[in-house]
C-alpha cells in the first residue's frame, strides 16, 4: 500500500494538506500524520511512506534534521521528501539541498502543485 506522511506542528497545516490529499485514499493510498520530526521518524522507519511533506521548523527535531536521517544516515530508498516552509530564503534552500531533500515549496503553497507532486510520485491521477 502506498502511504503519505504529512508532518507540521501546526495542526491546522496537517489538515488542510490531509484535505488536498484526501482523494487519494480512495485509491488506496493512506495518509498518515506526525506532529513532530521525533514522530516523524518513527513512522518512516516503520511505515516506510512514498512520499512525505515535511514541515523545517518544528520543536526536537526539525525538518532538516528528519530528511539528513533519512537521506544520508538511513540511506531510506523510495522514500521522496518535499519540504514544505515559510523559510525561503536562499540559504534555507541550499540546507534542503545539502540534506537531499527531494523537492523544496514555500508557504504559502498552491495545492495543484502539491497535488501534482503526489501524483508524480505515487504515479496516480486523480
Amino acid at each position: 500500500m502506498k502511504k503519505i506522511l504529512i508532518v507540521d506542528d501546526e495542526v491546522n497545516n496537517r489538515l488542510l494538506l490531509e484535505e488536498i490529499l484526501e482523494d487519494f485514499k480512495e485509491k488506496g493510498v493512506e495518509i498518515l500524520l506526525a506532529q513532530d520530526g521525533k514522530q516523524a521518524l518513527d513512522i518512516i522507519k516503520s511505515e516506510r511512506p512514498s512520499l512525505v511533506f515535511l514541515d523545517i521548523m518544528m520543536p526536537t527535531i526539525n525538518g532538516y534534521e528528519v530528511c539528513n536521517t533519512v537521506k544520508k544516515e538511513l540511506k531510506l530508498q523510495g522514500v521522496y521528501i518535499v519540504l514544505l516552509t515559510a523559510k525561503g530564503r536562499e540559504d534555507d534552500k541550499n540546507i534542503g539541498s545539502k540534506v537531499l531533500c527531494d523537492k523544496y515549496i514555500t508557504k504559502p503553497f498552491y495545492f495543484n502543485e502539491v497535488l501534482t507532486i503526489a501524483e508524480n510520485v505515487l504515479g496516480l491521477k486523480i
